[in-house]
Formats: structure tokens, sequence, C-alpha cells
């Protein structure tokens, strides 16, 4: 069992390795469905694709995240993409593929790809 004190160090210490809650600097915020309807749908694959391509571009003005269930059961998987004032983009049927074009489209380039959203979709 370890003590209140060194779970705060260790804390402290994991939360300097990773940026995932720090957002100054950040202008994109990724998430992805990760419920049980997401990862049989094939979202691991596309965080996967999405992580990799951010790390490859060296991109440090996004933040990665997972979440459960979006709603949409149907079009899994689904990203959504949140810009730093707050607008969000809802892509959905993604794949690895989709996933390395949504980073160089819409956050290298600030151009939504239109056929990958949810309006298109429906």
């Amino acid at each position: 069992m370890k003590t209140l004190k060194e779970l705060a160090e260790i804390r402290e210490r994991m939360q300097n390795k990773i940026n995932i809650r720090r957002e100054d600097g950040v202008e994109y915020r990724v998430v992805v469905g990760m419920a049980t309807c997401g990862i049989a749908a094939g979202a691991r694959p596309v965080l996967t694709a999405l992580v990799d391509e951010i790390n490859r571009r060296h991109l440090t003005n996004v933040i990665v995240s997972q979440t459960g269930c979006i709603g949409v059961c149907r079009l899994e998987p689904v990203v959504e993409v949140y810009g730093a004032s707050g607008e969000k983009v809802t892509y959905v049927n993604m794949t690895d593929e989709k996933a390395r074009k949504i980073v160089s489209e819409h956050i290298v380039n600030n151009r939504v790809v239109t056929e990958y959203t949810i309006g298109a979709n429906e």
C-alpha cells in the first residue's frame, strides 16, 4: 500500500511525462469513441493511426483522448475534433486511412474533410 504522499509523487511524475491534461498551446482536441460499439467497429486502429500520425508530424498542438459511447453506434468508429474556440466536427465510419487524412487536412491545414462528417453521412 502506498502512502498519500507517495501516490501524489507518482501522480506528479506521470503528469510531467504525458501532456494529456495540459492545454496550454493546444489548438485541437481529438476524441475517439472507445466504447464496446466503437472498438467492435474498428476504433482501436483509428486511435492508433491518429496518435502515430500526430507523433510522426511532431504536432504539439493536439491532444488525443478516448471516451465512451458517443451515441451514434451505427456510425462507429466516431472521432470528434474540437477546435480551440470550441467548435466541434464529428467524423463517422472512420478507418485508419481516413484518420491520417483528418490529421493532414483538418489538423495541419485547417480544412474540414466534409465527406467524412456526420452531416455528409446523413
